[in-house]
């Protein structure tokens, strides 16, 4: 099996807790080979521990990529660096046989999320958006579930996400980094965590084609609401109601979670790491179903590999991941404007070119 040789390009907390486990999971199939970050320290204390050499460390990733002889890169960056550094790295190696992940959203904007959505085309290189929700085991199977009508016809759901940024902030976790705090994209944390959920609720409904949103404004900058709450409507015509609370907890247990209804009964699951989806049904049965939690990135960066070496196709392409971040914008717009928002280029991911020749060329690496 082929070991696909990476350079990190970020070698800060998203790669520590979220990548790095993963790529030591699939250590047969990728080799970290070059490290690239602006503090140049970190990015050394990452070599000693990876085994590699002083010249194996970067602080400049075009240096990097021209320099080291590399397969793929994994970008893991602030928001608004996603897509100068992905069409950066995208234009270097055009045409080159090589491949690019770069963490969601794909940009920080509309303007360069536009761009970002044909660069895979205009380039000829095989990008990756890594929206681990798209991969979560959960995810994909609630989506088996609602298209097998295990419930039978769905009618309408509704999703409770809760995160408190305030309490985060002051502790070692995502929200204590001083670029989530000042925010240089719009949406703050709504844009950077509330797009998962998004992105899920698209992968299990596909596209959503109407937004009416309602916020409650709040002067911290990390996010311009403290709450959001969209109701969503579906191309598959299914409708729900999504909450999004950036600034405190919730106490019931269970949690609200996301409960999907059916002619037949309801698909409940309270939380991503709860390892159980519940199904009741009318007539009074349920069902367990039990699931690994975690695993998207760990399935993401398989299917990479799997992509680069031609068996499969890249399941989150920018075209998909750009569907993700129109919704969040379109809801920020309706708050706005008070107003129904229709998201009319939101293409059906039945429709969308996931397999275009320049995203999943034959065999790219051997």
């Amino acid at each position: 099996m082929k070991q696909l040789k990476v350079g990190i390009i970020g070698t800060g907390m998203a790669f520590e807790r979220l990548h790095y486990p993963a790529f030591q999971e699939l250590s047969h199939r990728y080799q970290i080979s070059a490290l690239c970050d602006i503090d140049k320290n970190k990015a050394q204390q990452w070599a000693k521990r990876l085994n590699l050499q002083d010249r194996d460390v970067y602080t400049d990733y075009l240096q990097m990529i021209e320099t080291h002889e590399l397969d793929l890169v994994d970008i893991l960056v602030p928001i608004e660096l996603n897509f100068t550094i992905t069409e950066a790295v995208a234009r270097k190696w055009a045409k080159k046989q090589k491949g690019i992940i770069c963490e969601k959203p794909l940009a920080p904007n509309l303007s360069q999320a536009k761009q970002a959505r044909t660069l895979a085309r205009d380039a000829q290189i095989p990008i990756m958006i890594a929206e681990h929700y798209r991969y979560n085991e959960e995810v994909n199977l609630i989506r088996d579930f609602v298209h097998g009508k295990k419930i039978g016809d769905v009618s309408h759901f509704i999703y409770n996400r809760f995160m408190d940024f305030p309490q985060e902030m002051v502790k070692n976790e995502f929200p204590a980094r001083e670029w989530r705090q000042h925010p240089e994209y719009p949406g703050g944390a709504i844009t950077d965590a509330a797009v998962h959920e998004i992105a899920g609720l698209q992968h299990i409904f596909g596209a959503v084609t109407k937004v009416h949103a309602l916020g409650r404004p709040q002067q911290a900058e990390f996010s311009p609401y403290s709450v959001i709450q969209a109701n969503l409507q579906f191309s598959a015509g299914v409708t729900g109601q999504f909450t999004f609370y950036c600034a405190g907890q919730e106490a019931q247990r269970p949690l609200t979670g996301l409960r999907i209804y059916g002619a037949l009964g309801m698909i409940y699951l309270e939380e991503r790491d709860a390892g159980t989806i519940n199904v009741a049904y009318n007539d009074g049965g349920a069902e367990q179903i039990p699931y690994e939690v975690q695993k998207g990135f760990y399935n993401e960066l398989l299917n990479f590999h799997n992509a680069l070496t031609g068996s499969e196709e890249i399941s989150v392409t920018p075209e998909i991941e750009y569907g993700d971040l129109k919704v969040i914008m379109s809801i920020l717009r309706s708050i706005e404007e008070e107003r129904v928002v229709s998201i009319d280029d939101n293409i059906p991911e039945s429709q969308m070119p996931t397999d275009p020749y320049y995203q999943n060329p034959p065999n790219i690496i051997h």
